[in-house]
């Protein structure tokens, strides 16, 4: 029980895959469910398995199926090889976790039964021996509930890096654009009249500032969560970062993606941002942005990021109306969408049509490693 109070982000990463995996066995909880789930368990602890588990339940049940379909699914994921609930006995839900990636390891050396060939065998000890290479690929929604907490560890990680490195790159350089005549014939004089370093004068380089735009529509359902902890980790390394949340309405939470933990960037979250998994309406959104924040934050030195799948409910002429108007504003506009990550995918939505004249960089942001392309792209 100390190991889960000792690391808040694991546990989160936890009761995430578990909301994911018994929505996907039946239970009728979305994102919002998700995000009361974690705050319950915030609240309650670990330290009691019977209170956590009916923290979980009457977080995530909204039905009598519901309520009779959870302890089964609980007892499932989180003690891996036993299937009867022992609500007092069971392990704390961290070590579960752990033994649930265990297992997957296992499972992924000795599922041919010993009968593959050489080849196949090397293959699979070579995947498990590298799981980072394999997790940068895996497609959120596609992402297995075993996989999930080391995916968020991983992916927290290597983002933490490379907003480090865009971070530094941004500094003001000292070198600027003309010679300054004035101030080398100054500093000349300790030098016997020769101007040995010259100095320069020009317009200051403005720092490089972010505006991420997020969908949180139910249909971004599967990778919202994901792409919030992007958001996240490029807020904590970068001095001018404005991350805001959209579905039908905007809201901006910067201030809390800017907390010691995303822990709690999460549970404040579900107080801030109560259109979880609504419906979608980009130019509406787009539109109020700019509104209400355009001049405080879209500016020429301002890339602006809009993370969504372009499944937009309202009228295309409104989308594109807003995005020249905003492409106008900013010195890049960026649209990362996870559906360009499938093989057949097209841009032939009403939306996304409208959109893409306006878009520097269309882009796709369905794993670890399309996010982290993003270096390239600023």
């Amino acid at each position: 029980m100390t190991a889960a109070r000792d690391n808040p982000d694991q546990l989160g990463a936890g009761i995430v895959a578990f909301c994911r995996f018994a929505h996907s066995h039946g239970l009728s909880n979305g994102m919002q469910q998700t995000l009361t789930a974690l705050q319950a368990a915030n609240a309650v602890g670990v330290a009691d398995w019977h209170r956590f588990s009916l923290a979980l339940r009457a977080a995530l049940c909204s039905s009598q199926e519901d309520w009779e379909r959870f302890d089964g699914l609980f007892a499932v994921f989180w003690t891996a090889e036993q299937s009867q609930p022992d609500s007092r006995n069971h392990q704390s839900p961290l070590r579960c976790v752990t033994n649930l990636e265990s297992s997957a390891s296992r499972l992924l050396i000795h599922a041919d039964g010993g009968n593959a060939s050489p080849a196949e065998h090397e293959a699979k000890l070579v995947a498990g021996a590298s799981p980072h290479r394999r997790l940068r690929k895996v497609d959120f929604s596609e992402a297995p509930p075993t996989d999930l907490a080391a995916l968020e560890q991983l992916s927290l990680r290597l983002l933490r890096r490379m907003s480090i490195r865009l971070s530094r790159r941004t500094k003001i350089e000292a070198r600027s654009d003309y010679v300054d005549l004035r101030r080398s014939i100054r500093r000349s004089i300790a030098q016997g009249g020769d101007p040995i370093k010259l100095a320069w004068k020009g317009r200051r380089r403005e720092k490089k500032r972010l505006v991420i735009f997020l969908d949180i529509s139910g249909s971004m359902n599967l990778y919202s969560l994901f792409l919030l902890r992007f958001a996240y980790v490029l807020q904590k390394h970068f001095q001018r970062v404005h991350t805001f949340l959209f579905s039908t309405g905007v809201v901006e939470v910067s201030d809390l993606l800017r907390t010691r933990k995303l822990s709690e960037a999460l549970s404040g979250l579900s107080q801030r941002a109560p259109e979880w998994s609504g419906g979608t309406r980009i130019g509406g959104s787009l539109r109020e942005l700019n509104q209400h924040a355009g001049r405080r934050v879209l500016t020429s030195s301002s890339f602006f990021i809009i993370l969504s799948d372009g499944w937009d409910t309202g009228e295309p002429q409104l989308l594109a109306q807003e995005l020249q108007r905003t492409r106008a504003r900013v010195r890049k506009l960026l649209w990362l969408n996870p559906l360009l990550g499938l093989k057949d995918y097209q841009p032939i939505t009403r939306g996304m049509r409208a959109a893409l004249p306006y878009v520097d960089i269309f882009a796709p942001a369905h794993n670890l490693e399309s996010l982290l392309a993003l270096e390239r792209y600023l």
